[in-house]
């Protein structure tokens, strides 16, 4: 951290003195580094942008249109928190409190939630797990039918447009063929909302009454169960997925409480579970989500289409 940046999180955090730089994580393939500043007043979160010169993907998809889709989710991040990030009451984020390119580098100066007792967990229970779909209804509701301006005309990391790779790698000739139809039957749904578009466990956090989220490099056009879906498969096992959806969609519609928009959504809940399994089948086919449930969604979405 440069002689500049350490001035302006002092000026804009109204602190005298940085006491400690706490590493939370490296980001994806070697982009930057999300830290904790403890000042002498608070602590803040830096999100530390810089492109490497040779990016290292762990599995192995490096190529020029990669490195512009990950350049692109952190525009489209900082233009998010610029713009759109304004408080939703039941879906608590971090506030902004500065952004910036320097020559080198570009950067966010965030609240640390911690602050507030926001603690991320590695596993959650029933309790937890409703939190996480009671932010994401509030979120989802409060941003239905709102354009994406500046953000990703689509939300989430493997929407069709941004994986022609992945696709092009996809062994099952019957989805591959399906892809674009999928896709173009979730795009043009009549209710579309901002997804977060990266919804798992690790990007929630939780203090003693309510969930907040974090990470909003995809966050974009779509509808909402993309984001339900996804972070299902990051807390459930194969049967557990099974087992837990009927309850889970029941209170994420409670939640929502708009009848027309549940009634459109629980209908394409497949064809969100197969565009994801599409992505995964071309980008790590041995990945452990590719299971039995996800299997399941595929050959009734395929059934569906008559191919």
């Amino acid at each position: 951290m440069d002689d500049f940046l350490k001035a302006l999180i002092l000026e804009k955090a109204q602190a005298s003195q940085i006491l400690k730089i706490e590493l939370i994580q490296e980001l994806w393939s070697g982009y930057g580094q999300l830290s904790r500043l403890t000042l002498n007043n608070k602590s803040v979160i830096l999100k530390l942008i810089q492109f490497p010169k040779n990016s290292s993907h762990p599995r192995g998809w490096n190529s020029q249109f990669s490195h512009e889709r990950k350049k692109k989710s952190y525009q489209v991040e900082t233009h998010w928190y610029q713009n759109s990030a304004n408080p939703i009451s039941g879906a608590r984020t971090a506030q902004l409190i500065a952004s910036g390119r320097q020559e080198n580098y570009s950067y966010l100066i965030l609240e640390d939630l911690r602050n507030s007792n926001f603690l991320p967990k590695a596993s959650i229970n029933k309790e937890e797990r409703q939190r996480c779909l009671s932010w994401l209804a509030h979120f989802h509701r409060t941003n239905l039918a709102k354009e994406p301006d500046g953000l990703w005309k689509i939300g989430t990391y493997w929407h069709l447009e941004t994986r022609p790779q992945e696709l092009e790698a996809l062994k099952d000739e019957d989805l591959k063929k399906a892809a674009p139809l999928i896709d173009q039957k979730l795009n043009r749904a009549k209710f579309q909302t901002l997804v977060h578009g990266d919804a798992k466990l690790s990007n929630f956090l939780f203090n003693e009454s309510e969930a907040a989220a974090v990470d909003f490099q995809y966050i974009g056009g779509g509808i909402g169960l993309k984001d339900v879906a996804y972070f299902l498969s990051s807390i459930f096992q194969e049967e557990e997925l099974g087992r837990y959806e009927k309850e889970c969609l029941e209170y994420y519609f409670k939640k929502l409480n708009l009848p027309e928009v549940e009634e459109e959504w629980r209908e394409l809940y497949s064809f969100v579970w197969c565009d994801f399994y599409r992505f995964l089948l071309g980008w790590s086919p041995g990945h452990y989500k590719i299971n039995s449930y996800s299997l399941k969604m595929k050959e009734s979405v395929i059934s569906s289409l008559e191919l």
